[in-house]
């Protein structure tokens, strides 16, 4: 079975992420149908599929356009730097155009002969020696027909005739639902070799764009749902999760968090390649954590890049002079890139995209991100996992130590959505809590998990001056800070507890 699988040779699409997905591409000299609803990129995908294969491949391509006019795609994919003019002037790209003409309107109840179509698309074929074919949208055309027979019989015979010009083509159609029919006629599936569908889901007022394949006859690919977006830079680019592998590199070399006594409580600092977890409540020191965490990068001459989405640049290096932190000097040095970015701007995966482009560009040792929640509240929770996942996966096969904080929903702690979905995948999870005791409100800190080393399991106190974090001694008489709910120990509670400990060990 498995050498009659990998027998069907597979054409690269080059467009980010789907050759991963579709496990090479799309099968060679076969047609696959793209199914979308709209909005959902059908177009792009059809048109980008053909940029790739010229400017990656040297393969040319032909476009059949039956809805919008050739004049219209030259305009809009020159957005995505693909210049279709060019090419044609080359050689290289040709367009087939069958869109309706002005006033042009017609039923076909009876035979119907597209003869006349296929000798065109044979033609452009042959003049320009193209591997490559889009038709956008096959939907256009078989509105006309009345009778699903003919839709069925005459999608046969141009996906046999596409097969004897020895190109690998996509044929774009529409449908209503998002998980309804594949497509509107609801043949359009059986006659094709392959099937690919793309979304655009609405989920708690917000959209999300997936692609999937259905099917892949006689060859193996991913299953299930991916997201993607669409870049003007780069066009449709996929997020295939599936390419995340355990296999990133482990070392033991130490960093500092930036505050000596931190350092002291993991035992030495973090690991280089860790992802670290901050939580804690509005005002117990998030912010200035992940200020520490790129000022002990920059002390050490390390490249430190920090994403804020809840302050601007101006108010996080104010906030960072009042600490005795010089951000403006290290960003002269070059030893610190700051990106500030409300997260309503876009959606996560372009949040993502960017990210990574960010990251690859200038190259840190180190990554801070302020804060989780804030992106958190602008997705759903499934592609917030996903982001995280992605996110966090790609750092760690840099080597590079992240630092995540993410806010709690109660003043006194307790645990919050963000804490649920990443702290499986920490490394480290640092805990800031507020500690109400005599009447007076304090800052309390524990390291909760360090993965591959012994820390310091104490809940601290945490004060915060013009000098930046200290942390003090325990908290030996209070109970329940961790859970949200402290309440003091009478001293008498706390020794006998102590002996009861000791006396087990």
């Amino acid at each position: 079975m498995n050498e009659k699988i990998n027998s069907i040779k597979k054409l690269q699409t080059g467009i980010p992420g789907f050759d991963h997905v579709s496990k090479g591409g799309l099968p060679i000299n076969r047609t696959t149908l793209l199914s979308g609803s709209a909005g959902s990129a059908k177009t792009v995908f059809a048109t980008q599929f053909l940029a790739e294969g010229i400017s990656q491949f040297n393969q040319n391509g032909v476009f059949i356009t039956f809805e919008e006019p050739i004049e219209d795609i030259r305009k809009n994919m020159l957005s995505f730097g693909w210049p279709i003019e060019k090419w044609e002037k080359e050689n290289k790209w040709a367009f087939v155009d069958a869109s309706p003409q002005p006033n042009e309107a017609y039923v076909v109840t009876g035979d119907y002969d597209l003869g006349a179509l296929l000798a065109r698309i044979e033609n452009a074929v042959k003049k320009t020696s193209a591997k490559r074919l889009s038709m956008d949208s096959i939907g256009a055309i078989f509105t006309q027909f009345t009778d699903t027979f003919i839709v069925r019989s005459e999608l046969f015979r141009i996906a046999y005739a596409l097969k004897k010009m020895n190109v690998t083509s996509l044929m774009t159609a529409e449908r209503i639902d998002e998980y309804g029919e594949i497509a509107r006629f609801g043949v359009e599936e059986f006659v094709t070799d392959n099937v690919v569908i793309l979304r655009n889901i609405l989920e708690d007022e917000k959209r999300r764009r997936t692609i999937e394949i259905l099917k892949y006859r006689g060859t193996n690919h991913q299953k299930g749902e991916y997201p993607f977006s669409i870049s003007h830079e780069s066009g449709l680019i996929i997020i295939p999760l599936s390419a995340i592998e355990l296999k990133q590199k482990s070392s033991n070399i130490r960093i500092t968090s930036g505050s000596q006594e931190l350092d002291e409580m993991c035992n030495g600092g973090f690991f280089r390649d860790s992802i670290i977890l901050v939580s804690g409540a509005t005002g117990t020191g998030k912010t200035l954590m992940a200020t520490e965490f790129m000022e002990g990068g920059t002390s050490k001459k390390e490249r430190s890049l920090l994403f804020a989405f809840e302050e601007s640049r101006e108010q996080l290096f104010r906030n960072a002079s009042g600490w005795g932190i010089d951000f403006e000097r290290a960003e002269k040095d070059g030893l610190l890139k700051v990106v500030c970015e409300y997260p309503e701007v876009t959606g996560l995966e372009d949040h993502l995209i960017k990210m990574k482009e960010i990251i690859e560009e200038y190259k840190p040792q180190r990554v801070a991100v302020d804060s989780l929640s804030a992106l958190e509240r602008v997705s759903t929770l499934k592609s917030f996992r996903e982001f995280i996942i992605g996110l966090t996966s790609f750092i760690k096969h840099k080597e590079i130590a992240g630092l995540f904080t993410s806010t709690t929903t109660s003043l006194m702690g307790g645990s919050s959505i963000t804490e649920g979905h990443i702290s499986t995948i920490t490394d480290s999870i640092i805990l800031l809590r507020y500690v109400e005791a005599y009447g007076e409100m304090r800052r309390g800190l524990t390291v909760l998990k360090m993965r591959g080393s012994k820390h310091n399991k104490d809940i601290k106190e945490l004060t915060i001056d013009e000098n930046g974090m200290h942390i003090g001694k325990p908290f030996r008489n209070v109970s329940g800070i961790i859970s949200g709910n402290p309440h003091l120990v009478l001293r008498g509670e706390v020794d006998r507890l102590d002996d009861l400990f000791n006396k087990e060990t």
